[in-house]
């Protein structure tokens, strides 16, 4: 007689789908397309280029040098104009690709709930965004340094004008991305995503504040790029993102501003995730 000996597979445990994993799950997901990274570079590279490239043609005007005008931060920090927008598509992109796709009814499936599985991608996105704007400000200011001595520039953060400037990039840039994330969660479409994005921040904020009518121009700094934009302005420059009458709000005004408009767009996006299907 045989004996026929029975084998039992070690029982599996199944894991499970905490908060921190889902962030670790987007993560993967995240880095795992070519097509983000392509982004990320395109919105770092931005501000160093654009830094370089203001400080040349500054230096070729002798009477600009030395300005009393000429706020260091702000000169280096001035590329985050084409930034905003790279970061921008890139949070849009974030979530209608899987729209698009049809991976959005795998990630939600494998959630407890709809808004905790949004929230991990828009942590990985957010956390994304402002370790790219880090990196970016730190190669701008190496990469302008040269001209600093021939323009009378510097930058010191122990100023308190200086340090507002440059870690309100992260700041900002964070900002602009959970909105534009919110605004593609609604609308669940890339190029409707995008296209209302691109408006927003350059089409609409500065085609307000040209109008020469004060209640529009008023009203122009209270949306969200003017509004925000306000944190990277120095009184004696400016900003380079809008033209609207920035002088209504303060720089952490405007800020608080911007973040209420991110949190409003944010809450209607949560609401439209729980009621429509995906």
């Amino acid at each position: 007689m045989t004996t026929t000996a029975l084998t039992t597979k070690p029982r599996q445990t199944v894991q499970p789908a905490t908060f921190g994993r889902l962030v670790a799950g987007e993560w993967i997901k995240f880095r795992s397309l070519r097509a983000n990274w392509w982004i990320v570079f395109l919105g770092t590279a931005f501000v160093p280029l654009f830094a370089v490239s203001r400080m040349i043609s500054i230096a070729q005007v002798p009477e600009a040098v030395g300005s009393p005008g000429m706020v260091g931060a702000t000169y280096v920090t001035s590329g985050i104009a084409l930034s905003q927008l790279a970061f921008a598509v890139l949070a849009v992109m974030a979530i209608t690709g899987e729209y698009g796709s049809g991976q959005i009814r795998t990630t939600l499936a494998a959630a407890p709930g709809r808004v905790s599985a949004i929230a991990a991608k828009l942590v990985v996105v957010i956390g994304v965004v402002v370790s790219a704007s880090i990196v970016a400000v730190a190669a701008a200011w190496a990469a302008s340094a040269p001209w600093f001595g021939q323009m009378g520039m510097s930058i010191n953060l122990l100023d308190g004008e200086d340090a507002r400037i440059m870690f309100g990039v992260p700041l900002y840039l964070a900002a602009v991305a959970a909105l534009a994330f919110g605004i593609g969660l609604i609308v669940r479409s890339s190029a409707a995503g995008i296209s209302i994005v691109v408006g927003l921040l350059l089409v609409i904020e500065n085609l307000l504040a040209s109008i020469p009518w004060a209640p529009v121009q008023n009203f122009a700094a209270y949306l969200p790029s003017s509004a925000g934009s306000r944190l990277l302005q120095s009184d004696a420059v400016g900003s380079v993102i809008t033209v609207s009458n920035s002088g209504l709000l303060s720089p952490w005004g405007g800020y608080g501003v911007m973040l209420l408009w991110v949190i409003g767009v944010l809450a209607i996006a949560a609401v439209l995730l729980r009621r429509k299907d995906a």
